[in-house]
């Protein structure tokens, strides 16, 4: 492995046919650079698809009231209906498998859409009503203060977690929000809190502008009684989302008097299966993306393998006089294997390096845009797949010089030195 000698002729063999030498190489190279590229790449495209999701949590399901599509017991088909506070006691009580519920509420807009008045300034936002566990479901970033606490849902309390964009446009630059009054239709609430979203794009910018109220203080203001307009909820863990969902929905069409059959009148959405649904689509083009990518890796090696083919066939002179003087099968064998080996590591890691250098130059692109994408995002591989590539090339190298090997030890010394090119 370490004789001086030995490598001293790989490398004369090598740079006697530069040419030859390059292109074989470059189909090695070529082939882990591509495979570094397309698992980057997909790498990119799942974590810009993550990106939409934020930090919400993704075993969670979301659930609203729709009419009816069929009549049941007097009541006609094409009823309206909503949920109220008795429903999320229900559902706390009865159904062990939520881990957190967030009964939800949206406020209207003012006369002309404007609906939030601070001084001067005036503006139309999003008004919802929530309680603590919504930030546990759908995680925001609290700039300063705090988010609603069971205390404000308990006493009603009027204050309110305003977002970025609203705390933008509403007080100046340098003006501290905190402790603040705010008019929402009509009645003064303090500010306890500013937050931006986690998550991307349009959806981060509409978050942004909204005015979270208590829960409770919204019905009020409202004057909603004890309406809810839906629910977010997320399962324990080890719990699907799938089989709590129809647990739930049902609880709600026995309380709401709706035909057991009637899978309409109680809307639905499962996160948890769209998810899974996004990370079973993503695991198949990584399998695809390995498939492509060590195809053509291999037709890099089988190119290097009949390269080699061609180098056993010159030096069969050579092979003959090293049998004549008592070299071991095993010294061709090496020999012959340590050449292919060296030609396909060197070609890999300079493929797998240049492919790391363009995923993190694409990288730095994308932050300097100073723009965010749900599409791409941080496009990488890790250690482990870095690694990987490099046993499939030391692989790979030994494959390729397998069958020369093979064919220069099975050369009979006298017909090597019988034999002329």
């Amino acid at each position: 492995m370490f004789d001086l000698d030995r490598w001293q002729e790989i490398y004369i063999t090598l740079k006697k046919n530069k040419v030859r030498t390059f292109f074989t190489a470059f189909g090695v190279f070529w082939g882990i650079f591509m495979l570094i590229i397309m698992l980057g790449s997909g790498n990119g495209l799942q974590n810009g698809a993550n990106a939409g999701f934020g930090d919400m949590a993704t075993n969670s399901m979301f659930m609203w009231t729709q009419q009816t599509s069929m009549p049941y017991k007097g009541l006609p088909r094409g009823r309206y209906y909503n949920f109220d506070n008795s429903d999320t006691r229900a559902l706390t009580d009865q159904i062990p498998e939520i881990e957190y519920i967030a009964p939800r509420l949206q406020g209207w807009a003012g006369e002309g859409g404007n609906n939030v008045i601070r001084a001067e300034r005036t503006g139309a936002y999003t008004i919802q009503g929530d309680y603590p566990a919504y930030n546990l479901i759908e995680p925001l970033n609290i700039l300063k203060g705090r988010f609603i606490n069971q205390g404000d849902i308990d006493e009603k309390r009027k204050v309110c977690v305003i977002g970025e964009r609203v705390k933008n446009e509403l007080f100046n630059k340098d003006e501290d929000p905190i402790g603040q009054y705010i008019q929402v239709q009509g009645v003064y609430f303090q500010v306890c809190g500013i937050f931006s979203s986690r998550k991307k794009d349009r959806q981060a910018e509409q978050e942004n502008q909204t005015v979270m109220l208590p829960f409770t203080t919204l019905q009020k203001t409202y004057n909603y009684g004890d309406r809810v307009g839906w629910y977010s909820i997320t399962a324990k863990k080890g719990i699907a989302v799938s089989s709590m969902e129809e647990k739930i929905k049902s609880l709600m069409r026995q309380r709401h008097k709706i035909h057991p059959d009637d899978k309409r009148a109680v809307g639905s959405f499962n996160l948890e299966n769209e998810y899974l649904k996004m990370q079973r689509l993503f695991s198949g083009i990584s399998i695809l993306v390995w498939i492509v990518g060590i195809g053509t890796l291999m037709a890099g090696v089988i190119g290097i393998s009949n390269i080699m083919l061609v180098v056993v066939k010159e030096r069969t002179r050579e092979i003959g006089v090293q049998r004549a003087i008592g070299a071991s099968p095993w010294i061709i064998v090496s020999q012959i294997l340590m050449e292919s080996v060296i030609l396909t590591s060197f070609a890999g890691y300079f493929g797998l390096v240049a492919g790391v250098g363009v995923l993190e130059a694409v990288n730095m692109a994308i932050s300097g845009m100073n723009t965010e994408t749900m599409m791409f995002a941080n496009p990488n591989v890790s250690f482990q797949v870095a690694v990987t590539a490099l046993i499939i090339l030391v692989f790979s190298g030994a494959l390729a010089g397998i069958i020369p090997a093979r064919k220069a030890v099975t050369i009979k010394p006298i017909d090597a030195l019988r034999y002329e090119m």
